[in-house]
């Protein structure tokens, strides 16, 4: 879902671009692309369903193993760690690509002083959370998967 949902934002990124500019002085101000629209939420949309699946995932396994986690060995800090980043990039990945959603709104056209590129990086950030996402489910499967089987 993750490398979808960055295909899709970087798809809304060039469709965007493809809209005629009208530079106003120092401003330039760029018509509403309704495809942008739609592709940035398609991909918003399968960020937040990726989090909330990887989260399922491997998540409950935080609940089902709390005494496990007590005795913190370096795979489950790994774990861990993978679950704080996969947060903190969707906390800033989920508000970019729907900022860059909404400047392709129809209610509005954009007009600013620099070119943002808000699809684009929350298309970088899709990637990313893919990759952490799967770090962390596979990282918490082999750790409580050793802890069932006596290692440590």
């Amino acid at each position: 879902m993750d490398v979808a949902a960055g295909i899709l934002s970087i798809q809304a990124e060039i469709a965007k671009d493809k809209v005629t500019l009208v530079n106003l002085k120092s401003y330039e101000c760029q018509q509403p692309n309704e495809e942008a629209f739609k592709l940035g939420l398609v991909a918003a949309t399968l960020l937040a369903l990726s989090h909330v699946t990887a989260n399922l995932l491997g998540g409950c396994m935080c609940i089902c193993f709390t005494e496990e986690l007590e005795r913190s060995s370096s795979n489950r800090q790994f774990w861990f760690g993978c679950l704080v980043l996969s947060w903190i990039v969707v906390a800033v990945g989920f508000p970019t690509l729907v900022m860059g959603m909404l400047e392709n709104s129809k209610s509005r056209g954009s007009c600013k002083v620099l070119h943002h590129h808000f699809l684009f990086v929350g298309g970088i950030l899709c990637f990313v959370h893919g990759l952490l996402s799967v770090a962390f489910y596979v990282s918490a499967t082999v750790s409580f998967e050793s802890t069932s089987h006596g290692e440590d």
